[in-house]
C-alpha cells in the first residue's frame, strides 16, 4: 500500500508548479540556493576527480543497490536476528501511522518527555516530530541545520543542508528571536552561530534519557547501524542517553560490511564534497556499561514495498541520500526544496514521493525537471532518473485517459494524425511557413493566439524557415 494520506510530509498542499511560482518570486532565496549549490558542486567535482576508479565505484554502488532489492526480504529478516540476538528489539512499521504509534509508546514506557535527535530524513517523512508534541513529548533536534528550521518553525528544503534556504543573517535573526539566553550580542559570524548553537544544545545532551536516529545503513551480517555526519552531535545523541530508538527505511540495509565499503567512499563525496565524513557511529545491539541500555530499531515501509514491485521504479530506492542531484538540477537551484511539497526534494523527490504516495499524490512532481540528465550524471549509484520521470509521466497519463480529453491531448492526437501521413505532414508544413509573417524582426515568435499561447507565454517559438526540408531537397535532387 502506498504511504498514507493526512499524516507526514510526503505530499504538499499545492503542485509543484504554483508553489514554484511563489519560490521564483523570492530573489533572496535564489541567491541563498545558487551560492550553497554552487559551493557544493565545486567541492564534489575536486574530490571526485581525485580517484581514477570513480566511474567503476558507480558501477559497484548500482549493482551492489540492485542485488539486495531483489533479496531485500531474506536480508531485513538477517538484520532482525542479529539486533535480537545483541539484545536489540525490532518492530516492523506497515506506515506512518504505525511507526509514529510504535516510537510514541516507546519514549512514554520511559516516563520521559524530552528526546534529542539525529538528523533523520525517515522520520521527518512520517512526521514524527508532530507525533510526538501531540502525545506531550519535546523532540529536540540536535543537527544544527535542523534546529534552524525547528527554531524558525520551518520544513527542511534539502536532503543534506536542510536550511539551505536561510543565510547568515536570517539564522542570527532565528537564534536571537527562539533561542532562550542566547548573548544579545550575536554576530551573523559562523562561528559565533554554532558556538550558540553548541552552548543551547549542551544542556538538552546531558539531561536527555531518550535520543531518535535515523540509520544511513543497516549491516545484516552484524546487526550494526550506522550513522554518518559532520558535527558530532549524532555521536553524542547515540552514546549518551539510556535509550536508543531508530527509525530505519527498509532499503537502508546492505548484507556485509564489504559492500558498506563501497557506500562510505561514494556517500562522503557525494554530498560533502569530502574524501570521508568526520564522524562514523556505528552500535550493534546493548553492550552492559557502555551507551544506550535498550535499543529499539523500527523498520519502516510506508510506500516502500509498493514501490519494490515495479522492476523499474524499485531503482529510486537505491538512493543512499546524497543530495548530489539537488546540487546539480537546474530547477532545483531556482525552486528550492519547499516547492516539491515533500520532505524529498529535486530530482530524487520527483520519482521517490510519487511512487510512495501513488503517482496522483503527487502528479505534478514527474514533470519538476528539463530531463537534462544531470542528476544522473551526478548520482553515485547511477539512478536513471530522466528515464524514471519519463516513465512516471506515462503512467499519470495512462491513469486519466477517458473523459473529456485535455488540450494537450487533443493536440497531441492531432500532432499524431499529421504526423503519420507523408501527404498531411507536407501540407502541415506548407501551411506553417504562413508563420513566417511572425517574428520579422527578431527572427523568433513571441505570442500567439490560444491555445498556442500555453507555450509562447514561457518560451519562444523559432521562425518558420523560409524552405523546408523536403523543398530543398527536391531543389537539390533536381540540382544533380
Amino acid at each position: 500500500m502506498p504511504a498514507p494520506r493526512g499524516v507526514g510530509h510526503l505530499r504538499g498542499s499545492e503542485p509543484f508548479p504554483k508553489a514554484a511560482r511563489a519560490a521564483l518570486a523570492d530573489s533572496q532565496l535564489r541567491r541563498n540556493l545558487g551560492h550553497a549549490t554552487s559551493t557544493i558542486r565545486g567541492k564534489r567535482a575536486n574530490v571526485v576527480g581525485e580517484l581514477d576508479d570513480w566511474e567503476e565505484l558507480r558501477l559497484a554502488g548500482s549493482a551492489l543497490k540492485t542485488a539486495v532489492m531483489a533479496r531485500l526480504d531474506e536480508h531485513l529478516e538477517r538484520l532482525e536476528r542479529e539486533v535480537q540476538a545483541r539484545g536489540g528489539v525490532v518492530h516492523w512499521a506497515r506506515d506512518a501511522n504505525e511507526a509514529n504509534a510504535i516510537v510514541t509508546d516507546l519514549v512514554r514506557a520511559t516516563g520521559e518527555t524530552e528526546v534529542v535527535k539525529v538528523k533523520s530524513m525517515a522520520t521527518q517523512e512520517i512526521g514524527l516530530n508532530e507525533a510526538l508534541e501531540a502525545a506531550g513529548i519535546h523532540a529536540h533536534e540536535t543537527d544544527l541545520a535542523e534546529l534552524i528550521v525547528q527554531l524558525g518553525g520551518d520544513l527542511p528544503s534539502h536532503i543534506l543542508v536542510p536550511a539551505i534556504h536561510r543565510n547568515r543573517a536570517e539564522i542570527r535573526e532565528i537564534f536571537l528571536r527562539e533561542m532562550p539566553g542566547v548573548d544579545p550580542e550575536l554576530t551573523s559570524e559562523p562561528r559565533r552561530l554554532a558556538m550558540a548553537a553548541r552552548a543551547y544544545l549542551r544542556d538538552r545532551f546531558l539531561r536527555a534519557k531518550v535520543a531518535i536516529s535515523g540509520a544511513n545503513f543497516g549491516v545484516a551480517e552484524s546487526g550494526t547501524l550506522l550513522v554518518v555526519e559532520s558535527e558530532g552531535n549524532g555521536r553524542m545523541c547515540l552514546t549518551l542517553p539510556d535509550t536508543l530508538i531508530t527509525v530505519m527505511g527498509v532499503e537502508k540495509v546492505v548484507p556485509t560490511w564489504g559492500d558498506l565499503e563501497v557506500f562510505l567512499q561514494l556517500l562522503p563525496r557525494s554530498s560533502t564534497g569530502e574524501r570521508m565524513n568526520p564522524y562514523t557511529s556505528a552500535w550493534t545491539g546493548v553492550t552492559p556499561g557502555d551507551g544506550p541500555q535498550a535499543f529499539h530499531l523500527v523498520l519502516l515501509d510506508n510506500g516502500r514495498t509498493a514501490t519494490l514491485a515495479d522492476e523499474v521504479g524499485r531503482s529510486a530506492l537505491h538512493c543512499i541520500k546524497c543530495s548530489a542531484c539537488l546540487n546539480v538540477c537546474p530547477v532545483y537551484e531556482r525552486t528550492g526544496g519547499h516547492a516539491y511539497g515533500s520532505v524529498y526534494p529535486g530530482p530524487i523527490g520527483a520519482v521517490l514521493s510519487p511512487q510512495l504516495t501513488g503517482v496522483e499524490d503527487n502528479a505534478s512532481l514527474p514533470y519538476a525537471s528539463t530531463l537534462c540528465g544531470a542528476c544522473f550524471d551526478a548520482c553515485p549509484v547511477r539512478i536513471d532518473i530522466p528515464s524514471l520521470l519519463v516513465r512516471l509521466r506515462t503512467r499519470h497519463v495512462d491513469e486519466n485517459r477517458g473523459g473529456v480529453p485535455s488540450a494537450e491531448a487533443v493536440a497531441m492526437a492531432a500532432a499524431s494524425w499529421v504526423m503519420s501521413s507523408p501527404r498531411r505532414f507536407g501540407a502541415a508544413e506548407a501551411v506553417s511557413r504562413l508563420g513566417r509573417a511572425l517574428g520579422r524582426r527578431t527572427d523568433r515568435i513571441s505570442s500567439l493566439p490560444p491555445p498556442l499561447s500555453g507555450w509562447t507565454s514561457s518560451r519562444d517559438a523559432p521562425r518558420p524557415p523560409k524552405e523546408t526540408f523536403r523543398q530543398w531537397w527536391a531543389r537539390e535532387k533536381e540540382g544533380r
